[in-house]
């Protein structure tokens, strides 16, 4: 009989894991949930930033979450782009999932499925893209490292925003009524709870 393949995890950062499985690579954060009702920007955020309009919240630093998805295979490609035509996010593909334990149970679910679109009540639509946030230098000194424009708060998000990490890979501008995204109360565990977030990047198999 075959052996499973054992799953080797490698910390990057803090909260952060490389996940080896064979071939396989992941991402893991471990972050805890921050809002179960109303709208929704992130679906995940950095801790002490935009709890108020993300669903998990992680004590990360978001660069490092960026090294850890091109260890797994993933390329940044880039954020949105709103000037001088309004462009969509690119990059690797990431399916997103939740891992969280319930009564005990341990539980999986697509992150899709706490968030839905307020008009249509329907779950979120569509994968996430590495679109790898932006590096903002330091006005006031050239020799510091420059800021990674991610560690505002947008890490994982369900809007476009120019810093963001993982953003959605279609328009979702704040001006853009009809993909107002909300958080799906009924579906999302209790706050504080811990959820796993696992990234995993669609990568090509090379020829």
């Amino acid at each position: 009989d075959a052996k499973p393949v054992e799953t080797k995890k490698i910390p990057v950062g803090k909260n952060i894991f490389l996940e080896v499985q064979g071939e396989k690579r992941r991402v893991r954060v471990e972050a805890e949930v921050c809002l179960r009702e109303g709208l929704l920007e992130q679906l995940m955020t950095r801790k002490r930033t935009k709890e108020h309009e993300a669903i998990l919240a992680a004590d990360i630093d978001a660069r490092e979450l960026h090294l850890a998805l091109t260890l797994a295979g993933a390329e940044p490609g880039k954020t949105v782009q709103f000037r001088p035509k309004l462009v969509a996010p690119t990059g690797t593909s990431v399916k997103i999932f939740l891992e969280y334990k319930d009564k005990g149970k341990d539980l999986r679910v697509p992150a899709q499925q706490w968030i839905r679109n307020v008009k249509t009540k329907k779950d979120f639509h569509a994968d996430w893209v590495f679109a790898g946030s932006v590096l903002i230098p330091d006005p006031f000194n050239k020799k510091n490292k420059p800021f990674y424009g991610a560690n505002d708060g947008d890490v994982i998000t369900v809007v476009n925003f120019e810093g963001a990490c993982l953003d959605v890979p279609f328009l979702a501008t704040k001006d853009n009524a009809d993909l107002d995204f909300e958080a799906h109360t009924e579906r999302i565990p209790a706050l504080k709870t811990a959820v796993s977030v696992i990234l995993e990047p669609v990568v090509e198999k090379k020829k």
